[in-house]
């Protein structure tokens, strides 16, 4: 017994070390098989042991934990007439006696050499475990015999997987019963074991991961989770812009709202003293976002292009003026320049790009400003007017 407990304790470390690669099951119902199995047993000593071999069928039911563990049940039944050498019972039955056994199961082949995604061609699979047993028929010398005992099992599946899917599992089980409790007192001792052969077929059932048996998790190699982790910065960064031009024109609509409000809230001139207003520009609503010491349109700078280009097309005789400019950090003439720069590239684009005449498109540079918004880099744009 405490071979059997080392036994099962070493196989549910290997199924751990195992499972790290394995998808997860996703329901109860994965990797469960159905089998029978029939063949021949017969006592392990006696001097008439080809006289009283019995033929026996079986009943398994059982699922793999991982690749190396798994539990089943098994019902099984012995066939046959009542043996010479038997002084104790007088079997009148069909069926000789039946045996429920619980079974753990390790695959041989996965603990020593490890799961290869599928099952080999052959592999080599113990069987091991405890069960209860009945014998059938009157009893006839022995008073207060019982026929029940509890039994231990052992045996070796030669297991060939059979398919394309390897669903199919067809072995060779030799194997050896041993009845656990002790009858004194009769002429024959129970208490002895027996040995047999079955042969045996199992079906594996389909599992949720599109299989009928374990799979291999994909693993990601460090330069895929680069190039993803990559992807997302990406993705955050144009978030990010976008986030911007939205604050940016919030920004612009306040000052908008702002100018009008202090417009409505002057008084009117008189006839006599009417002053000629003072020439408003007027902005339009799209801005172009540029990153620090970059005169480069982005994606989202493109977009804003093209809203420009839609309205100028719906109004053949609109001139704009497209004015840059930089964030206060740095030199001034270099921020000068790179107003100039932002202002150009945006003309550019609306010309080459969006076709739209170069005579109706002027640009400007406006230098260095931290006027249009309290974020720095809300600073660093292109805007227009209408002329």
């Amino acid at each position: 017994m405490k071979k059997l407990f080392l036994m099962l304790a070493a196989g549910m470390m290997a199924a751990t070390v195992n499972a790290q690669a394995l998808e997860e099951s996703k329901t109860f119902f994965d990797n469960w098989y159905i089998g029978v199995n029939g063949g021949v047993s017969a006592p392990a000593k006696h001097y008439k042991v080809l006289k009283n071999i019995t033929p026996e069928a079986s009943l398994r039911i059982g699922r793999w934990i991982t690749p190396v563990f798994g539990l089943a049940a098994e019902g099984t039944v012995n066939f046959g007439k009542k043996p010479k050498y038997d002084y104790i019972y007088d079997n009148k039955t069909f069926i000789k006696n039946f045996r429920v056994s619980l079974l753990g199961t390790t695959n041989f082949s996965n603990w020593f050499a490890g799961y290869t995604g599928e099952p080999r061609t052959v592999e080599f699979i113990g069987v091991y475990g405890l069960g209860w047993q009945r014998v059938l028929g009157g009893i006839k010398k022995g008073d207060g015999v019982k026929r029940n005992w509890w039994t231990s099992k052992l045996g070796l599946d030669i297991a060939f997987n059979l398919g394309a899917a390897k669903a199919w599992q067809v072995y060779v089980e030799p194997n050896i019963v041993y009845n656990l409790e002790t009858f004194t007192g009769v002429k024959f001792n129970l208490s002895q074991a027996r040995v047999g052969v079955n042969l045996g077929v199992n079906y594996k059932f389909g599992n949720s991961n599109g299989t009928h048996n374990f799979k291999t998790a994909q693993l990601r190699d460090q330069a895929e989770i680069d190039g993803l982790n990559a992807k997302i910065n990406e993705l955050r960064a144009d978030n990010n812009a976008k986030d911007g031009k939205i604050a940016a024109d919030n920004k612009q609509i306040a000052d908008l709202k702002a100018q009008l409000a202090a417009c409505q809230s002057q008084p009117k001139a008189t006839a006599a003293k009417a002053v000629a207003p003072k020439a408003v520009e007027t902005s339009l609503q799209p801005i172009v976002i540029f990153q620090q010491g970059k005169s480069t349109i982005d994606a989202a700078g493109y977009a804003s292009c093209e809203m420009i280009s839609k309205y100028m097309k719906n109004h053949k005789d609109v001139k704009v003026l497209v004015r840059g400019y930089a964030s206060p950090e740095g030199n001034a003439e270099l921020n000068q320049k790179l107003s100039e720069a932002r202002a150009q590239a945006v003309k550019n684009a609306l010309v080459k790009r969006y076709k739209i005449a170069a005579d109706r498109i002027t640009t400007e540079g406006a230098g260095a400003t931290d006027k249009l918004s309290d974020e720095i880099d809300f600073n660093r744009v292109a805007m227009f007017f209408v002329k």
